[in-house]
């Protein structure tokens, strides 16, 4: 069964330019298995940042379903959704840390914000954390001494610390140079082997595609323009666009 369950998924901006609105999502249907990395890849502007957004409904769709978990959750209130967010953590292409808070407290916001763990298992949590993501000897570091990489890593522990089933990444490695990248490609592998993620990877970069994903969707201009698994995908591409991500490899 489909852990996440797209169904028509269409988001439509307002703009006082365009009478009917800027399409970003232009009605996506995608099962998404447990389990999976699964890409989602497309130039900028393509609509997938906004697509995955939709899965924890930081966007809400304007039309369509969104299921997790086997539940549709697209009519939900704000409280029904923060349990559903819990479920999944999300990391993104400038890391949204906390500048004036240290490593420790970063990654501990989110069980804080909760407020239903002692501090003892606050502590437990975030130090089994930062050992999985190689920070064990930065926790009380701060943003402004940290490299991009660790940026990242710090990243990662906190959108994990809550023990969520599923991972978005937004462009998670967008800001790093390619050396850091395949360090952070190699340890989303690996927390994903050990914690039996899901994770949704949306990038522009093929080589992360390839790297790390299982299956693959191709975006333009709002809509699904291919997917399967990867080998199929690239293998024998059928639009212009991902015979074009093929040849950058």
């Amino acid at each position: 069964m489909a852990i996440i369950e797209l169904k028509n998924i269409v988001k439509t901006f307002p703009s006082e330019k365009v009478g009917e609105g800027v399409h970003a999502v232009r009605d996506v249907s995608l099962a998404i298995e447990e389990g999976d990395i699964f890409g989602i890849i497309g130039y900028s502007g393509a609509g997938k940042s906004t697509l995955v957004r939709c899965i924890n409904l930081l966007e809400k769709p304007t039309s369509g379903e969104v299921i997790v978990e086997g539940k549709n959750i697209t009519g939900y209130s704000e409280a029904e959704l923060r349990a559903v967010r819990r479920r999944m953590g999300m990391i993104f292409q400038h890391f949204n840390l906390l500048n004036s808070a240290n490593v420790f407290e970063n990654v501990a916001a989110p069980l804080k914000n909760q407020g239903k763990l002692s501090g003892k298992e606050i502590k437990e949590r975030v130090e089994e954390m930062l050992r999985l993501t190689g920070l064990e000897d930065k926790e009380r570091a701060y943003p402004s001494q940290l490299s991009g990489g660790q940026k990242q890593r710090v990243a990662i522990a906190r959108a994990l610390v809550g023990r969520p089933k599923i991972l978005l990444c937004d462009e998670a490695t967008s800001a790093l140079d390619p050396n850091t990248t395949t360090q952070i490609i190699e340890l989303l592998r690996s927390l994903q082997e050990k914690l039996r993620l899901t994770v949704v990877m949306i990038t522009h970069q093929m080589e992360v595609v390839k790297s790390i994903c299982n299956k693959v969707a191709v975006m333009e201009e709002g809509k699904i323009v291919e997917e399967g698994s990867l080998v199929e995908v690239f293998s024998e591409p059928k639009s212009s666009i991902t015979k074009e991500f093929r040849e950058k490899t």
